[in-house]
């Protein structure tokens, strides 16, 4: 059952929008892997930053936003 505000969670978590960064760099590292990267990127970087944006994406599905009606409970 989705929550009675998913529409608000959706466009305003923090997480929502760092996994969707994740998934973005995660692409780039596949087009890069498949059609080659620019010389000046070296390799694993988009890898590196998708990592990263997972992790902060993690970070904030457990930090509550105060925005939120149940922020803290």
């Amino acid at each position: 059952m989705l929550h009675r505000d998913w529409k608000k969670i959706l466009t305003k978590a923090l997480s929502q929008r760092f996994t969707a960064l994740a998934i973005l760099l995660t692409g780039v590292e596949v087009y890069f892997a498949v059609y080659g990267a620019p010389a000046f990127v070296p390799v694993g970087t988009f890898a590196a930053l998708s990592g990263l944006t997972s992790a902060a994406a993690f970070y904030f599905r457990m930090y509550a936003q105060k925005e939120f009606d149940d922020a803290g409970k």
